[in-house]
């Protein structure tokens, strides 16, 4: 997938707010000051499947988790992160466009609805509680 076009879909999002955090090197996307997508490249250093692989890290209910992990060989256990939670999307691999920003849309909608009402209604301009684009 273009990484250009995977930035400009992930900083769409109604209230998202993009990042750089220099100490880890991943440019992140949050929403309500809580983190929805990361994107990386984990050195040589890293184990297998990370190392050398430029990753996009996504909140994920843990049973589509685990189901997407075994259907997919481009999709594992979040990167540094809760591997119940989140996944890690090798970007370098065969995943079709359309499933990544499908799963960047779900790992949206999983941290918007954990923030508050009266959050969420400012986030979207004060209509009611809806955050499909």
């Amino acid at each position: 997938m273009e990484m250009s076009r995977l930035e400009e879909y992930l900083s769409r999002m109604p209230g998202a707010v993009r990042d750089y955090k220099e100490e880890w090197n991943w440019h992140r996307w949050q929403v309500g000051s809580k983190m929805f997508a990361a994107i990386c490249t984990p050195s040589s250093d890293h184990k297998a499947p990370y190392a050398g692989h430029p990753l996009l890290n996504l909140k994920c209910a843990p049973d589509q988790s685990l189901f997407l992990q075994e259907q997919h060989p481009e999709i594992h256990p979040g990167f540094y992160m809760d591997k119940k939670h989140w996944i890690a999307i090798l970007l370098d691999g065969e995943l079709p466009e359309d499933l990544i920003l499908d799963l960047c849309r779900q790992s949206y909608d999983l941290v918007f609805s954990k923030l508050t009402k009266k959050m969420q209604k400012e986030i979207l301009g004060g209509s009611p509680a809806s955050s499909s684009l």
